[in-house]
């Protein structure tokens, strides 16, 4: 029995990165062998195990055939006599393509070390066509090390191309396309996720909300960049600096928009409205692919409200009472916050505004504390019942915002 260290545990370690988990590939045993020796048998589809004392996952090395479309078009081999070299083989790129012996050397025989120096994102073999996901974890791996140099090599986009015109890339279920979507908002250049999958061409085919938007100008005056999909770009990318891995505000950075791409051409480059034209986009792209609530809520509370966020200064204190009421963050905090750091993303994701300030977020942090201090009980006590006790409420929540002061500001349009 030989033990390798796989995947991305290796992958980091040369790139000098945190190791977060780690993977383990076993050659030469058999499940009895790994049952025998203490491992705990997870694996449903192939045979995977967990080690007694750290839990991580040891797989038996395998091969795979393809048997069909999808990623569920799969047969699976393992038995002692597949090498460590056919278990890597099958794998995607070839910066993961890396095992690492327990005695510390490495095996790579497709030049996943020379990959890493050259900082290219490169396909193992041609089986990469095979499983359409790959596709997604190409953009999310470009969006993660895009910081670092990594590029995506141009016979890899080719093959990429080809899933798309092949028509491979339609077999993908909602939840894998959510899944590696929400792990690509989570890194620090998202805007790269959405750049290898627009050339590639599956944009248009998986979020054709988004891809519909470049070509889209809006006022220069407000927009340098003119182009809404750069736009979006620059906006994901603020919001991954400004609040680092949190994929839901990414979401909200990514979706927050769509309505511009239904501006009707003869009052471009103005989108009066565009606000209230995102709502229905972002319900579709959301039901889609199967968002959870929290996202799908929150994506179109900032695409319908963002505008009156930018505005703060200009709304009366009944409005502004009415966006925090709407944002639900009297009673959860943290969703205005969700949705401020969205709205100051919209606002630093436009060229020459990488630091721009944004005192709105705190002027409405200040309106929401203090409309928040307004209890029911004085109203209780004076006798007011029923429905009087919350128009009352909303009166002395009204004045409290009203008593807030407003720093000078210039309007974000």
């Amino acid at each position: 029995m030989d033990i390798y260290l796989v995947g991305g545990a290796v992958r980091d370690h040369l790139l000098g990165r945190p190791v977060v988990d780690r993977d383990w590939v076993v050659v030469g045993a058999t499940p009895e062998d790994m049952l025998s020796a203490g491992y705990k048998a997870v694996g449903k589809d192939f045979p995977v195990f967990l080690h007694g004392d750290t839990k991580e996952e040891y797989a038996l090395a395998r091969t795979e055939r393809k048997t069909g479309r999808g990623y569920h078009g799969f047969a699976f081999h393992a038995d002692p006599g597949v090498t460590v070299e056919q278990d890597l083989e099958r794998r995607d790129l070839t910066i993961n393509a890396i095992a690492q012996h327990e005695d510390g050397s490495l095996v790579d025989p497709f030049g996943g070390v020379a990959d890493i120096a050259s900082r290219t994102l490169r396909h193992v073999s041609q089986a990469f066509v095979e499983d359409p996901v790959r596709l997604l974890r190409v953009a999310r791996f470009a969006a993660r090390y895009a910081p670092l140099g990594f590029r995506v090599a141009d016979e890899t986009m080719a093959l990429m191309r080809r899933m798309v015109d092949d028509g491979e890339i339609d077999h993908l279920v909602p939840e894998r396309v959510w899944a590696e979507t929400r792990k690509a908002l989570s890194e620090p250049a998202p805007s790269v996720f959405l750049q290898v999958l627009r050339e590639s061409g599956a944009l248009r085919v998986l979020f054709p909300e988004v891809d519909a938007l470049y070509g889209v100008p809006q006022r220069p005056e407000f927009h340098p960049e003119v182009d809404t999909g750069i736009h979006i770009e620059l906006v994901l990318d603020a919001a991954a600096r400004l609040a680092p891995g949190d994929a839901l505000v990414g979401w909200c950075a990514l979706t927050h928009d769509l309505g511009k791409a239904l501006t009707p051409p003869d009052v471009l480059p103005r989108h009066i409205m565009h606000e209230q034209r995102g709502v229905e986009p972002v319900r579709a792209i959301s039901a889609r692919l199967k968002v959870p609530v929290e996202y799908a809520s929150m994506a179109e509370l900032v695409c319908k409200h963002h505008l009156n966020a930018h505005m703060a200064f200009e709304l009366k204190p009944s409005t502004i009472l009415r966006l925090l009421d709407a944002v639900g963050s009297l009673r959860r905090p943290e969703r205005l916050e969700t949705f401020l750091l969205a709205c100051m993303a919209d606002k630093q994701g436009r060229l020459g505004s990488e630091e721009a300030p944004y005192p709105q977020a705190n002027f409405l942090r200040a309106c929401r504390m203090a409309a928040a201090a307004i209890t029911s009980q004085p109203f209780v006590e004076k006798g007011l019942q029923g429905p009087a006790i919350g128009e009352a409420m909303k009166k002395a929540q009204a004045h409290a915002i009203a008593s807030v002061p407003k720093p000078a500001a210039t309007p974000l349009l």
